[in-house]
């Protein structure tokens, strides 16, 4: 899968917001080139939540293991989620895991930084991990809905 394949099948869920930070935008000048999905049906970045899924370009500062400094190499990290990540990799995500390589292509693996928050992740995704992370992704799109609606629904009411 691509970087616009990946993109494209994302943008097609319900109420995703896809931002893809750029040079005069106000973005810190390490994220331009990546993309970051967010579950906002009103089309506004949601405060205090993260994106449920990115697709990063290079690598951050604690987070060079997935070498992403090579020619076209990226990285899709996905909140998937404690069930899928149990799923995936046979452990809790608290657990300590087994050494991975996070550089290795096309094998879905615990992210190496947020790992232990239920994150997933794919070095340049290809044919033997298409349809897992496609199952990922959609997962990740659910549990961000969820908990919007649910966060929505115990805001406080306001008495006109």
């Amino acid at each position: 899968m691509t970087e616009e394949e990946i993109i494209s099948f994302v943008s097609d869920l319900d109420g995703v917001l896809v931002l893809r930070p750029g040079p005069d935008d106000g973005t810190p000048e390490i994220s331009w080139g990546d993309t970051f999905f967010y579950y906002a049906p009103d089309g506004v970045i949601p405060q205090a939540t993260q994106p449920f899924a990115t697709i990063v370009t290079k690598d951050y500062p604690d987070d060079e293991g997935s070498r992403l400094d090579r020619p076209g190499v990226f990285r899709v990290n996905v909140a998937a989620g404690r069930e899928a990540f149990v799923d995936r990799t046979g452990r809790e995500p608290r657990e300590p895991a087994a050494e991975t390589d996070p550089s290795a292509a096309d094998t879905v693996f615990a992210h190496p930084v947020h790992g232990s928050l239920g994150w997933l992740a794919v070095v340049n995704p290809g044919e033997r991990t298409d349809t897992a992370l496609r199952e990922l992704l959609r997962t990740a799109h659910g549990l961000a809905r969820s908990r919007r609606e649910r966060r929505a629904g115990s805001a406080p009411h306001r008495r006109g």
